[in-house]
C-alpha cells in the first residue's frame, strides 16, 4: 500500500514539475520587447562581430525567446537572432505569477535591465555628446548622408566638404542634419563649427595681422638705384608677371624685401610699388656722362667685321653686362641636345641656365622664351637681351653681347660660341628679341 502511495506521489510531483516548466516557458515565450533606438542590428550570434541578419527600427516588436548574458535571443518575421539587451525594452514580466524561485529571479533581472536601459536612454537623449549641439555646422570632409544613424544604413546623398548644414538632433555619436535639398544622419566627427573652420583657414594661410602688415610696409631696408637703361617694374616676382611701369637708369627706389633674387620696392616719386630683379639695382648711381660713354666706346673691339650692320646698341650697365660676362664663361662648352648644365647645353638650355644664375626663370624652349619678358626692336638691342631665329617658327635662341654679336650654343660641332646676327643664316632668319631683365 505504501509502495503504491509512493509511486502516486512521484507521479504527481513529476506532473506538477512538467506543468510548471510548461507554464514558465510559455510565460517567457509570451514576452515581447520593443526596439528603443533608431536602428538595431539583429545578429546571428550573441556578439558584436557576428553577421547582421536584419536591421530593426525604433518601436518594432520582437518575441523574446531567452536571455544569453547581455543578449536576448529574439524572433522577428520568422527570423531568429540576437539583440543586445540595451537596445530592447522588454514587456510582460510583471504578469508572471509563478512561485518558482528561478522565475522570480529572472523577472527581477529583466526588470533591472529594463529600468537601467530606460535610464540610460533618457540620459542619452537629454545629454548629447559634448561639442555638437543644434545649430549650423560645416562638413569637414566629403561623406555620405545616411537614412538612419547606422554605418550600415542606406546612403541618401554625398555631402561635400565645407558645405554648411543645420543640425536638428544628436544621438549616440550621430547628428541629424538638414542640407539645402534633404535630411539625414552623419557622424559627429564629420562636423566642425564655423568658428573652427575660419580659424583653421587663417592658420593655413598664415595671414598677418593688420599691425604686422603696417610694420612690413613701413620698414625700408635701404634705398637703391636702377642701374640699367630700361628696367621693368613687375606686379609679381617673376618675368611673366604684368609690367607695372618701366624705370630708367638711376631711378631711386625704396627696398623693403629681398627674396629669391627679387627685390620688392616702392617708388615714391611715382607712387608705385612692385618687384625688380635684385641684380638690376645698385647702391650707387651709374655714370651716364658723354665722356664716360666715349671712353667705353673706344675700348670696344669687334671680334668680327660687321656686314650691313642694322643694330644700334643702347648703352647699358649692371644686369645685362653681368649676364654677358657670365655667358662668356661657358664659351667652348659642348653642345648636348636637351642639356642645360655646364656639362652640355642646347640653345635654350644655355640661356635658361645663364639667367637662372641671376634669379630669372625662363621657359625651357626657344619658342617658349619668346613669351618671356618684353619685346625689343633690333635697333634697340642691349647686351643681355635674348635674340630668336627660325625659318618656320622659332627654333634657336642666343644672348646678345653687343656689337652685333651673340653668344649661343650653336650645334654639336661648334658647342657654345659667338656669331654675328647681321649676316648669313642668322641675319636671314632673325625673328625678334626679348628683354627679361
Amino acid at each position: 500500500m505504501k509502495s503504491k502511495m509512493n509511486i502516486k506521489g512521484i507521479i504527481i510531483i513529476a506532473v506538477i514539475t512538467m506543468v510548471s516548466m510548461f507554464f514558465i516557458n510559455m510565460s517567457f515565450a509570451a514576452n515581447t520587447g520593443k526596439v528603443n533606438v533608431e536602428t538595431a542590428n539583429l545578429r546571428k550570434e550573441p556578439n558584436a562581430d557576428s553577421i547582421i541578419l536584419e536591421q530593426l527600427s525604433i518601436n518594432q516588436e520582437v518575441e523574446i525567446l531567452e536571455k544569453s548574458g547581455e543578449w536576448y535571443q529574439v524572433k522577428y518575421n520568422n527570423i531568429t537572432g540576437f539583440l543586445r539587451q540595451d537596445l530592447v525594452i522588454v514587456s510582460g514580466e510583471a504578469s508572471n505569477t509563478t512561485t518558482d524561485t528561478n522565475q522570480v529571479n529572472t523577472v527581477a533581472e529583466n526588470t533591472a535591465v529594463d529600468t537601467n536601459t530606460t535610464i540610460q536612454n533618457t540620459a542619452t537623449e537629454e545629454q548629447p555628446k559634448e561639442g555638437i549641439q543644434k545649430g549650423t555646422y560645416v562638413v569637414s570632409e566629403d561623406t555620405k548622408l545616411k537614412i538612419v544613424p547606422s554605418i550600415n544604413a542606406t546612403d541618401i546623398i554625398e555631402v561635400k566638404k565645407e558645405e554648411e548644414v543645420n543640425v536638428t538632433e544628436v544621438m549616440n555619436g550621430w547628428a541629424c542634419i538638414e542640407t539645402m535639398t534633404t535630411k539625414g544622419w552623419i557622424r559627429e566627427e564629420k562636423l566642425k563649427s564655423k568658428e573652427t573652420v575660419e580659424q583653421e583657414k587663417k592658420e593655413e594661410q598664415n595671414v598677418p595681422t593688420e599691425e604686422e602688415k603696417t610694420v612690413a610696409q613701413e620698414t625700408v631696408l635701404k634705398t637703391q638705384y636702377v642701374k640699367s637703361a630700361s628696367v621693368n617694374l613687375r606686379a609679381e616676382p617673376n618675368t611673366s608677371a604684368a609690367v607695372v611701369t618701366t624705370l630708367t637708369v638711376n631711378t631711386s627706389v625704396d627696398v623693403y624685401e629681398e627674396k629669391d633674387g627679387w627685390s620688392k620696392v616702392k617708388i615714391k616719386s611715382l607712387a608705385k610699388e612692385g618687384y625688380i630683379s635684385t641684380a638690376l639695382l645698385s647702391d650707387t648711381k651709374q655714370e651716364t656722362s658723354r665722356g664716360a660713354e666715349a671712353t667705353r666706346n673706344k675700348t670696344q673691339k669687334p671680334t668680327t667685321p660687321v656686314v650691313n650692320e642694322t643694330t644700334t646698341t643702347t648703352t647699358t650697365s649692371g644686369g645685362g653686362t653681368s649676364v654677358v660676362s657670365k655667358a662668356k664663361q661657358y664659351i667652348g662648352s659642348r653642345y648636348v641636345y636637351g642639356g642645360s648644365s655646364p656639362s652640355g647645353f642646347d640653345c635654350s638650355g644655355f640661356t635658361s641656365y645663364v639667367y637662372k644664375q641671376f634669379g630669372v626663370s625662363l621657359n625651357r624652349t626657344a619658342a617658349g622664351q619668346y613669351s618671356n619678358g618684353t619685346a625689343v626692336s633690333k635697333s634697340q638691342l642691349q647686351p643681355g637681351d635674348l635674340v630668336m631665329f627660325g625659318k618656320s617658327g622659332i627654333n634657336h635662341v642666343g644672348i646678345y653681347i653687343g656689337g652685333g654679336q651673340m653668344v649661343h650654343a650653336a650645334n654639336p660641332s661648334r658647342g657654345v660660341t659667338t656669331d654675328t646676327i647681321n649676316s648669313g643664316y642668322y641675319a636671314n632668319n632673325y625673328v625678334g628679341a626679348r628683354r627679361v631683365m
